[in-house]
C-alpha cells in the first residue's frame, strides 16, 4: 500500500524548549521544541541513509552526538546492517512506512540495545528523506522477564517447601526409629546399619533444609560492600592456593548499604564459586580469549534503578565475571531453579540459594553470558525501603527468586 510522502521542515537554531509554551502553533522553533523533549528518538536520513537531524533522545540512545554522526552510514548501528539498508532504501523508493520490533542496534562502546523502530518517507529541502522513530525496550523487556521469572519462582519455591514439609514429617520418624531399633540390637556390628540409616536421614533432612531456603530473618545492619568481596576473594584464594587469578575493580566511593554481612558473603562466594568451579572445566588454553583463568570483582553505583516494581533512587552493581566456558545454552533460562546444573557433579543449589538471599535483601542478579564471558550482575539498594524489611518478608515462607538473563553452569 502506497502512502504520500509528508514534509518536514527541521529548524537548526537550537533547542528553545524553555520558551516553547510562549510560541505559537506553527512556529518553526515550537516543532523543533517538542521534537528535542520527545522520550522517542527520532531521526531524519537522507537518501544516501546518512543521519541529518537527530533529536536529544536520539544521541542519549546512540551515545553520539548529530556532528560525529553526520557522514556515518546509520545501518551499520543495527546487527545485520546489509538487511536494514535494503529496508531503508525500498521505504524510500516505494514511499512505504516501515515497523519492526525487537531490533538489536550496536552501541559505540560495543554494547547492545533493543529497541522497536519505524521507518516514514518524507521530504526534507525538497528531497526524498526518511523519518526514523526509535523506541528503547531494554528496560520493558527486563521489567517484563523479571515479573515473569519472580512469579514463576514464587511457584516453584512454594512447590518446593511444600514437598520438603511432606519429606521431612516421614524423616523424623525414620530416624526415631533408627534410634529406638539401635537401642534393642545386643549385637554391636549391627549398630553400624542404624548408623548408615540415621546419617543418611540427616544428610538428606540437610538436603531438603537447602531446598526449602533460608528460614533464619536476615539481621541488617550497615555493611561495606568491599569488606563482602574481599572476604570472598580471601577464601577463593586460599581454596585454589593463588592458581586462580582474581581481579578488583573496585568503587571506593560506594557508601555502606543496609544488609546481613552473613548472607552476603554466603551469597557472592556462591557466584565466585560457581565462576570457579567453571574456569576449572576448562583450562586456560580452552577459554574463548585464550587468557589464563581470571575472574574480575567489579563494584559501580547505578542512579535511578527499578527492581521489580519498586524504583530506588541508587542501587550499589556488584559484578563477578569470568572468562569460562560459558552458559550451556539448554540450562541458560531455568538455572536458577533447584536441582538445575550444567556440571554432572554440581548441587544446583548454589545459584537458588545466591538468589534468595539476594531477594531477601530487595535486589535481583541477572546474568549475561558467551563464550569467554560470563557476567553475574547483583543489584542491592543502598537503603531498602523499610515497610518491606519487616519479618513477613525477611521469613522464608515469603522469599521469592530474582531472575537471570542467562545461568551460569553449577
Amino acid at each position: 500500500m502506497s502512502s504520500s510522502r509528508s514534509t518536514l521542515e527541521l529548524s537548526t537554531k537550537g533547542n528553545k524548549s524553555d520558551r516553547a509554551r510562549d510560541l505559537p502553533p506553527g512556529d518553526p522553533l515550537l516543532d523543533h521544541a517538542l521534537i528535542n523533549n520527545l522520550k522517542t528518538a527520532v531521526l531524519v536520513l537522507n537518501e544516501c541513509c546518512q543521519p541529518i537531524y537527530l533529536n536529544n533522545a536520539a544521541e542519549n540512545l546512540l551515545e553520539v552526538s548529530s556532528s560525529r554522526l553526520a557522514s556515518s552510514d546509520f545501518a551499520e548501528f543495527f546487527s545485520h546492517a546489509d538487511t536494514r539498508r535494503a529496508v531503508f532504501e525500498q521505504a524510500l523508493a516505494g514511499e512505504n512506512p516501515y515497523t519492526e520490533r525487537m531490533v538489536t542496534l550496536l552501541l559505540p562502546d560495543n554494547r547492545e540495545t533493543t529497541v522497536d523502530y519505524t521507518v516514514t518517507p518524507i521530504t526534507e529541502g525538497g528531497k526524498p528523506a526518511l523519518l526514523v522513530e526509535m523506541l528503547p525496550m531494554d528496560r520493558s523487556l527486563r521489567i517484563d522477564r523479571e515479573r515473569a521469572l519472580q512469579a514463576a519462582n514464587k511457584t516453584s519455591r512454594n512447590l518446593i517447601r511444600g514437598l520438603a514439609h511432606e519429606i521431612k514429617n516421614p524423616l523424623g520418624g525414620i530416624r526415631g526409629a533408627s534410634q529406638l531399633l539401635a537401642q534393642e540390637l545386643e549385637r554391636e556390628e549391627l549398630h553400624e546399619y542404624t548408623d548408615i540409616i540415621i546419617n543418611e536421614v540427616d544428610r538428606l533432612r540437610q538436603l531438603v533444609d537447602k531446598l526449602a531456603g533460608p528460614s533464619i530473618p536476615a539481621k541488617l545492619a550497615p555493611v561495606n560492600i568491599h569488606e563482602v568481596t574481599e572476604h570472598v576473594a580471601a577464601l577463593v584464594e586460599a581454596e585454589t592456593q593463588g592458581s586462580l587469578h582474581i581481579v578488583r575493580e573496585y568503587d571506593p566511593s560506594i557508601p555502606e548499604l543496609i544488609g546481613d554481612r552473613g548472607k552476603l558473603i554466603q551469597a557472592t562466594l556462591n557466584l565466585v564459586r560457581n565462576a570457579m568451579q567453571a574456569l576449572e572445566s576448562h583450562n586456560a588454553s580452552s577459554t574463548t580469549s585464550n587468557d589464563p583463568p581470571q575472574i574480575t570483582l567489579r563494584t559501580r553505583i547505578i542512579n535511578n534503578f527499578t527492581i521489580g516494581k519498586t524504583p530506588h533512587r541508587v542501587v550499589c552493581r556488584l559484578e563477578v565475571i569470568d572468562n569460562g566456558p560459558g552458559v550451556p545454552e539448554d540450562i541458560g533460562d531455568r538455572i536458577f531453579y533447584p536441582m538445575i546444573s550444567g556440571r554432572a557433579e554440581g548441587s544446583g543449589l548454589g545459584l537458588p540459594i545466591a538468589q534468595s538471599a539476594i531477594h531477601l535483601h530487595q535486589g535481583l542478579i541477572e546474568c549475561e553470558s558467551k563464550p569467554g564471558h560470563t557476567r553475574f550482575s547483583v543489584y542491592l539498594p543502598l537503603q531498602p525501603k523499610s515497610e518491606q524489611l519487616s519479618p513477613k518478608h525477611t521469613d522464608h515462607k515469603h522469599t521469592e527468586n530474582s531472575h537471570s538473563k542467562h545461568g551460569h553452569h553449577l
